[in-house]
């Protein structure tokens, strides 16, 4: 990964698509194939199936790509998928309930915050900045274990700060 060398691991997360996700999704995909298939004999025939099915399938092996990670060491970091933040700039720390996840999203948020959020995860949490530099007020991600992260959070970049 692109971790610092010497940092260890604190918590790392895969934010997948649960089984549930994935039957809609194939349906369509075979429904789409269907549709361009239109009963056509020879390659016609299959192409469709054979390109689309595998193409919904990388879709949704993407979509689970996400990782949540806080790492230690000397450097302390948050890191979701390929963005990093060094944890000397994290000021408070939230963890938002999937019920008032909505108005987190909607109205209530800042279109310059760092958002990397996932509907079939409830909970998340918000890193709010202090970094003068930095134009992104928050980072608002999805995580299944709000609490531990949010804890490992404030802890951590209270050890950095000092």
């Amino acid at each position: 990964m692109n971790a610092a060398e010497g940092s260890t691991v604190e918590h790392s997360e895969r934010l997948y698509v649960p089984w549930w996700g994935w039957p809609l999704p194939l349906l369509g995909g075979g429904l789409l194939a269907a549709e361009i298939d239109m009963g056509y004999p020879g390659l016609r025939g299959w192409l469709p199936y054979v390109v689309l099915i595998p193409a919904v399938i990388a879709l949704m092996v993407s979509l689970g790509r996400s990782r949540v990670r806080v790492t230690g060491g000397a450097e302390p970091e948050l890191w979701l998928r390929d963005a990093h933040l060094p944890l000397k700039f994290v000021g408070d720390v939230e963890v938002i309930d999937k019920e008032a996840k909505r108005k987190a999203l909607g109205r209530d948020a800042d279109p310059a915050a760092f958002v990397l959020h996932r509907g079939w995860v409830g909970p998340v949490v918000r890193v709010w900045l202090t970094d003068p530099d930095d134009p992104t007020p928050y980072w608002l991600f999805s995580t299944r274990h709000p609490e531990k992260v949010a804890a490992l959070l404030r802890r951590t970049a209270s050890n950095s700060s000092t």
